[in-house]
């Protein structure tokens, strides 16, 4: 008999169609039933010895919400026995409801078993005890999840004893995630998290990596990956973590119609084992960043969302360095002119913010033109070590693509069928935040309401004096630093002029966007200890649009 052994993950949900992801301790028959005549099924497909299925579920109707059960080979394993959750729930939007999305990112698995935490509640955890306590009451409508959603390089005592029995921690890479069978770990002890379980059944999510998916600062300059290509155990762990990435992650943000035509999908499915086929499109993501779009699109009735990969769509030549390359460039702009006017609000997903702190920004341009050469050898050589010692390597460290996604950010929400709103949604900085742009003279400010909105941690920490930096970052002082810094490289001021409205704020949490028509209003929460467990506090909330 097949077990389940993680999930399920209701990943898509529209109007009359929605998918759930599986693992199984065997091949099998995965299926999912719904109250009225809803039903999906699907056999699994095997990624190195794991076998996994993402079921297609039809026969729903828009503005409903139904329970689903997970049967494999007919036996029923969801929900468990004995749960003290509510049902899993399918919820398909009606064609004008309100659209509520919540997004974080940089989520360290909770301790098991409520063990002590040392980083305080996990605003996740959090957040499904709160709909589960009151499963009519309000709910995200989507969660994205903006990157490191696991921790491939800072694992947790539990896993180190696990890969200390498994392999010898004195070779390379120690104590990091090696290889694929790895990293299916770090998903069981992400995701077989008693609530988050529960909550990733019952919300839909979306997902995108970042650099701790793979390694920290992933990408960061092209010799960092040359110095990384050396080392023998490199090749393995990319791979594995691009192949874990697509099974567990990507496979979820795509919707029923992209499937039918993906011919990674479809080669899976029909080879009695994936693992070769799935392992040579890792590698030729590895081997020509340019020629796989992580990148993807989901829309909810006016909802427009386009995440993206600002990780592995990098070009690092420090001659052509761009945060995405040209096609991700293109693609972005097409999507954005898709439909215009069919959508009231758009956001843009992207692990790593585009506004940073002005004395950040002006440091991460400056040591871009130095590493670019702009003062000579010796000058580029410090700037490389300074941008791996203080991770300068954002939007801002590649300054064309920054002033190219404000352009494209200005286009978008300007002229004829410009949405209400343009938000940018990013996580990575361990705080929160609230920043907007400003475009210099009347006659190119756009007419949409354009915002950063920066939400960070889900659950992890940030030191003290970092949360210091951050602060100071933003200050008029710290404005003027920056611009000398800048000066020194020659780095010329930016074309728009932003500023913090809101934050920093530090804690476990979350934001939400609740949309409505033309309104949009914003919502922050974080995770506060209590006596009984802990609650979602709101900090902040505001009008965005209307």
């Amino acid at each position: 008999m097949a077990d389940l052994r993680l999930g399920p993950l209701l990943r898509y949900a529209d109007g009359s169609s929605a998918t759930v992801w599986v693992e199984t301790s065997r091949p099998c028959l995965a299926e999912v039933r719904g109250g009225s005549g809803a039903r999906g099924e699907s056999r699994t497909f095997q990624i190195a010895g794991h076998h996994y299925a993402l079921i297609e579920v039809g026969g729903l109707t828009p503005g409903t919400s139904q329970p689903y059960e997970v049967l494999l080979d007919g036996a029923p394993v969801w929900p468990l026995p004995d749960s003290p959750f509510p049902p899993s729930v399918i919820r398909t939007p009606a064609p004008d409801d309100t659209v509520r999305v919540a997004f974080g990112s940089c989520r360290w698995a909770a301790p098991p078993d409520g063990g002590h935490d040392p980083v305080g509640p996990d605003a996740l955890d959090t957040l499904a005890a709160r709909i589960a306590a009151d499963p009519e009451g309000e709910r995200p409508d989507v969660l994205l999840l903006l990157g490191d959603q696991v921790y491939a390089d800072e694992v947790s005592e539990d896993t180190r004893r696990w890969l200390a029995a498994r392999r010898d921690l004195g070779d390379p890479p120690g104590s990091q995630v090696a290889d694929y069978e790895e990293y299916t770990h770090l998903y069981y002890e992400s995701w077989l998290d008693p609530e988050v379980r529960w909550l990733l059944s019952t919300v839909p999510s979306c997902q995108i990596f970042d650099d701790h998916d793979v390694i920290d600062d992933w990408n960061t300059s092209a010799s960092w990956l040359a110095d990384m290509r050396a080392t023998p155990w490199w090749q393995e762990r990319l791979l594995s973590g691009l192949m874990s990435y697509w099974v567990h992650q990507h496979l979820g943000n795509l919707g029923p119609a992209e499937l039918a035509t993906d011919p990674l999908y479809a080669a899976v499915r029909q080879s009695p084992d994936g693992t070769d086929e799935l392992r040579a499109f890792a590698a030729r993501a590895d081997a020509d960043p340019a020629s796989v779009r992580w990148s993807y699109r989901r829309d909810f009735g006016r909802v427009r969302l386009l995440m993206l990969d600002s990780r592995a769509a990098r070009v690092l030549d420090e001659g052509s360095r761009a945060m995405i390359d040209p096609g991700t460039a293109d693609w972005l702009r097409a999507q954005i002119e898709d439909g215009r006017g069919d959508y009231d609000h758009l956001l843009i997903g992207t692990s790593l913010p585009w506004l940073l702190p002005h004395l950040v920004h002006d440091a991460e341009a400056w040591d871009a033109a130095l590493c670019r050469g702009d003062k000579g050898e010796r000058w580029a050589r410090f700037g490389e070590r300074l941008r791996r010692a203080a991770d300068l390597e954002h939007w801002a460290a590649f300054p064309d693509s920054f002033e190219a996604l404000a352009e494209t950010l200005r286009e978008a929400g300007s002229g004829p069928g410009a949405p209400a709103t343009v938000c940018v949604l990013s996580g990575d900085v361990h705080h929160a935040y609230v920043a907007e742009p400003s475009w210099p003279g009347a006659d190119r400010q756009p007419g949409a309401r354009v915002v950063q909105l920066t939400c960070s941690p889900v659950h992890n920490s940030v030191p003290f004096h970092i949360r210091l930096g951050f602060r100071f970052g933003w200050s008029g002082p710290a404005r003027a630093l920056g611009r000398r810094i800048a000066g020194h490289g020659g780095v010329p001021r930016p074309s728009i002029n932003w500023r913090r409205t809101g934050g920093p704020w530090f804690g476990n949490q979350l934001m939400t966007l609740t949309l409505r028509g033309r309104s949009a209003r914003l919502r922050l929460q974080r995770a506060y200890p209590e006596k009984d467990g802990a609650r979602l506090r709101t900090v902040m909330e505001r009008e965005l649009g209307a």
